[in-house]
C-alpha cells in the first residue's frame, strides 16, 4: 500500500522567489520520478535558523508530504536533494498512519 512522507526542505533565502520556487518545483520534481504523489505543500516562510548555517541567519521553510508504494522512493529523493544548490538542510520522516 501507499506510504506517507514529509519532506522539510530548507532553502537558502538570499535567492530571488523565483528561483525559490523552482527549488521547490524540482524537489516535487524527483518525488513524481521515483512514484511518488505529492499530496501538500506547506510554506512556512522565512524563519530563523536555530544556529548559523554557511553564515546563514534565516532560511525559507517548505514541508511537501508525499506518499508512494515504491519504498525506495525516498531514499531517491534524498539522493538528488542532498547535491541540490540553495537547499541548506532537508529531511524526509515516514508518516506513521
Amino acid at each position: 500500500g501507499m506510504n506517507k512522507y514529509e519532506l522539510a526542505l530548507v532553502v537558502n533565502a538570499k535567492i530571488e522567489d523565483e528561483a525559490r520556487a523552482a527549488v521547490v518545483e524540482k524537489a516535487k520534481g524527483y518525488i513524481a520520478r521515483y512514484n511518488g504523489n505529492v499530496t501538500e505543500v506547506e510554506e512556512w516562510g522565512k524563519k530563523r535558523l536555530a544556529y548559523e548555517i554557511q553564515k546563514m541567519k534565516d532560511a525559507y521553510y517548505y514541508f511537501i508530504k508525499f506518499e508512494s508504494e515504491n519504498t525506495d522512493c525516498p531514499n531517491e529523493v534524498e539522493d538528488n536533494i542532498r547535491i541540490m544548490e540553495n537547499v541548506i538542510r532537508f529531511l524526509v520522516v515516514k508518516q506513521e498512519a
